[in-house]
């Protein structure tokens, strides 16, 4: 008796038989039914997901003499056994790998003019269009487009981003998806029943996931298996024949990942590389069963498991006991090794390294762990040990993220660089926001229960002083502090402007002296400033840098300019 593989032993004929492209059959049928028959249809997708197999099943169906109530073909008309037997004139296939050329083409062309011998249509089969040449593809373009009334094309390949627009806009395109895991073990528990063989379903498992979406491969495999193990196939037959890594490995390197045995990974590794498996296979295993791991933490990603029903109970145990932190870190360093391992020397020792990190993920998560509890209690210890009791004192760990203290029953915002200035270092105030600023003390005696009232002129009187005490040390300072005129603004609120950013930057510098003494003159120690930041073109710019005083010799004599860039000069 003749052997014929499963391939082609169990190929579907009729549409309900097609295995994971339901959408698609039920397209042809609806088409079928409603007589919409297109004159050119694209049919592209991965290998061995039905393509051919639904092109065949719809050119027999459009020629049966007695299609059934579900708009299948009857098998038993004469247009029906024809196509059975592989003898109907009507359906002719043409292979575009070996038939490519011009005169291919014209020869196809000139048999679409024959009318079919029998049944309606002639349908004619192109695979693999993609290989057809340039100059065929620009000789098919007139007979695709308008063929005879009884001519239909149906053209399969692989690869569409190969195929020309003008011939994409000439068809209806059917997009075939890889067949899913469930879909390829259900069909192959059908075929092996009808084949008397039995087979363990982790088994057809590991098979559908070789196979990769691809019906074909899959009962080629399965065909394969059967040859090496007879009638009863087992999972361990399946997984040694196919050199595919037993799940177990993973989940003994997990366990161990989980109790920090760094010895234990590494002798898993060991046993894995004797056993004849590459270190690159065993990466790319580990990627995936962490990832699998990953979709076992939420209900809502668990449909994206595909593995039995056995597999998926020791996948949901085990996650359980992983932390989502802790797959995301070892997912991340698995990739690492994966994209790095074709430039590493020794992949063997890229691989160790790679189980050695993982296998220290929790020791490293506690030692960050304990550094952050250190240093939460220190800046608390230092918190409830700094005197909130002056005005313009505030603890460390708040003046450094710009907190509030409170002194005399009343809350008092600290300074913060980061507050006053955005990610750009842009001034708030630029954009004509104005900053309240809360100074720190110098250490000098303040009264908190100062709460004197001034008036604009004694604010003047106490401002000037403090710059004529600087003037001799700091005439930047003085130069800025007496060029504008600071304002009140209520009882507390001293409102003084800016220029530049330069000014900002030495007002900073000095701002715990300056506060301090304001606050002790005016006997006032809620005293705060209020910055304005104002370019309004009154009154003469002032030069403190030495861009800004260059800018303005430049304005007065723009000879300048030419002179600086003809001598290839510099500011600094």
């Amino acid at each position: 008796m003749e052997y014929i593989v499963s391939a082609r032993k169990y190929r579907p004929d009729t549409f309900d038989s097609v295995v994971g492209q339901k959408n698609i059959t039920t397209t042809l049928k609806n088409a079928i039914k409603n007589q919409q028959l297109a004159h050119a249809y694209l049919f592209c997708g991965p290998r061995g997901v039905g393509k051919t197999t639904c092109a065949r099943i719809f050119a027999k169906t459009i020629n049966c003499k007695n299609i059934t109530s579900d708009f299948e073909a009857c098998n038993e008309c004469d247009s029906c056994r024809a196509f059975n037997e592989n003898g109907s004139y009507n359906i002719h296939e043409l292979d575009a790998a070996s038939n490519n050329s011009v005169e291919d083409i014209r020869s196809l062309i000139d048999k679409v003019r024959i009318p079919p011998q029998m049944g309606n249509y002639s349908v004619y089969i192109i695979d693999e269009v993609h290989m057809l040449s340039q100059q065929a593809f620009n000789a098919f373009l007139k007979t695709l487009e308008e063929p005879p009334r009884h001519a239909i094309f149906i053209l399969a390949t692989t690869e569409k981003h190969k195929i020309l627009p003008t011939i994409l806009s000439r068809c209806q395109t059917f997009d075939f998806k890889r067949i899913k895991v469930e879909d390829a073990v259900e069909h192959l528990k059908k075929v092996a029943r009808l084949e008397g063989v039995v087979v363990e379903e982790e088994g057809l498992n590991v098979i559908a996931q070789k196979a990769d979406g691809a019906m074909r491969d899959a009962l080629s495999i399965f065909d394969q298996i059967v040859a090496f193990s007879g009638k009863n196939v087992s999972y361990q037959q399946v997984i040694d024949n196919l050199n595919v890594l037993d799940y177990d490995y993973y989940f003994k390197l997990m366990d161990a990942f989980l109790n920090e045995d760094t010895k234990s990974s590494l002798l898993i590794l060991d046993e894995i590389l004797d056993n004849g498996f590459e270190e690159g296979h065993f990466v790319a295993g580990l990627c995936s069963h962490l990832r699998d791991l990953l979709m076992c933490k939420d209900e809502a990603t668990l449909g994206l498991l595909e593995v039995g029903a056995s597999i998926r109970e020791k996948y949901l145990e085990q996650a359980r006991k992983c932390q989502v932190d802790f797959l995301v870190k070892a997912l991340e360093i698995a990739t690492q090794c994966d994209l790095q391992f074709r430039s590493a020397r020794n992949k063997r020792l890229h691989t160790e390294f790679a189980l050695i990190k993982l296998s220290r993920l929790l020791t490293e998560k506690k030692k960050v762990e304990t550094k952050v509890e250190e240093s939460s209690s220190l800046s608390t210890r230092v918190e409830e040990k700094t005197p909130l009791s002056k005005p313009g004192t505030i603890s460390h760990a708040q003046g450094s993220k710009g907190g509030t203290a409170k002194s005399g029953g009343k809350t008092l915002k600290s300074f913060s660089i980061k507050e006053f200035t955005n990610a750009k270092g842009t001034s708030r105030v630029q954009s004509q926001q104005q900053n309240v600023v809360r100074e720190p003390s110098d250490g000098e005696e303040i009264d908190p229960s100062w709460n004197n009232e001034f008036t604009a002129e004694e604010l003047q009187k106490v401002w000037n002083a403090y710059a004529r005490s600087i003037e001799s040390k700091n005439p930047r300072l003085f130069s800025m502090l007496t060029a504008h005129s600071p304002r009140l603004k209520g009882t507390q609120v001293v409102v003084f402007p800016l220029q530049n950013e330069t000014q900002e930057v030495e007002l900073l510098k000095e701002k715990t002296p300056l506060f301090n003494y304001l606050r002790r003159e005016l006997k006032n120690a809620g005293l705060r400033l209020e910055i304005e930041y104002v370019r309004d073109g009154t009154g003469p710019q002032k030069a403190f840098t030495a861009a800004d005083k260059y800018k303005l010799l430049a304005e007065k004599n723009p000879v300048l300019n030419k002179l600086k860039d003809a001598l290839n000069l510099d500011l600094e």
